[in-house]
């Protein structure tokens, strides 16, 4: 079962929930130094923001809303006291009733990608679902950022790694 998982059935109420035990897989989707040919491939780690804004389950929506547009971002992350991300609120989630708790309106369970991935692999997939970023997480489901399409297809046309 994946961290992420286990938290929110933990946050559910269920007492014996399990977690994994980190591997070799694990070094290199926390995003740490990684050596060989494939080293210099741009990586999502590289290129996601790490600024992005986040709040928890109980937060009222107009609080969140005012806080991330005045940083300007479309997108929220929604995270336990761990920084485990239980949700994602997107723009049109930011324009809900503004006393509504984010918990009601959260995309619960988003699509996540670890700081190892090629850039041009995650690119390839926003351009087929026509999105505009995704969730950048460490292997025990903690919040690293957000990849903006727009930068991994600045990363992919330049050739750079990161």
């Amino acid at each position: 079962m994946s961290p992420r998982a286990a938290w929110r059935l933990e946050s559910l109420g269920f007492a014996e929930v399990y977690d994994y035990t980190p591997g070799e897989a694990d070094w290199f989707a926390y995003g740490w130094p990684m050596e060989g040919a494939g080293a210099a491939l741009p990586r999502v780690g590289a290129v996601a923001r790490l600024d992005m804004p986040h709040c928890a389950r109980a937060e009222r929506i107009g609080e969140v809303r005012d806080r991330v547009q005045a940083v300007q971002w479309e997108v929220c992350a929604v995270v336990n006291e761990e920084m485990v991300v239980l949700g994602l609120l997107r723009a049109p989630d930011l324009e809900a009733d503004p006393d509504a708790a984010v918990e009601q309106i959260m995309r619960a369970g988003p699509a996540t990608y670890r700081p190892d991935a090629l850039v041009s692999d995650v690119l390839e997939r926003l351009r087929k679902r026509e999105v505009g970023g995704v969730l950048v997480t460490r292997s025990d489901g903690t919040l690293l950022g957000w990849l903006r399409r727009d930068d991994a297809e600045r990363t992919a046309a330049s050739g750079n790694p990161g």
